[in-house]
């Protein structure tokens, strides 16, 4: 859906465009935090933070993306959020529209 805003979808849990950092995914949020740390005090710091969280990721599976997750997980999981995705999908397209003619 991003590409609707002229966004190009990237799959990285942090990335830096430019002076703009965008990070997805609830732990993501973790390596966007410490990506800030890092732009704005450096690595050292950044990595202190880390150890001062103890934030040392260790899922207990491989199903935290479609590319790692068994097909039937991801099929499943794409059949109950069908319905909730078309509202998303209905919202992005007004919401292009919109700033199209604002533009």
């Amino acid at each position: 859906m991003l590409a609707a805003f002229g966004a190009t979808p990237n799959a990285e849990r942090v990335v830096i465009d430019g002076n703009v950092i965008t990070g997805g995914g609830v732990t993501a949020g973790i390596d966007f935090a410490l990506t800030i740390a890092t732009e704005a005090f450096g690595t050292s710091a950044a990595e202190a933070i880390q150890l001062a969280i103890e934030y040392d990721l260790k899922p207990p599976f491989a199903a935290g993306s479609p590319a790692t997750a068994s097909p039937e997980v991801v099929a499943a999981v794409r059949a109950s959020a069908r319905t909730r995705q078309a509202e998303r999908q209905a919202a992005v397209e007004r919401a292009a529209a919109r700033l199209r003619t604002e533009c």
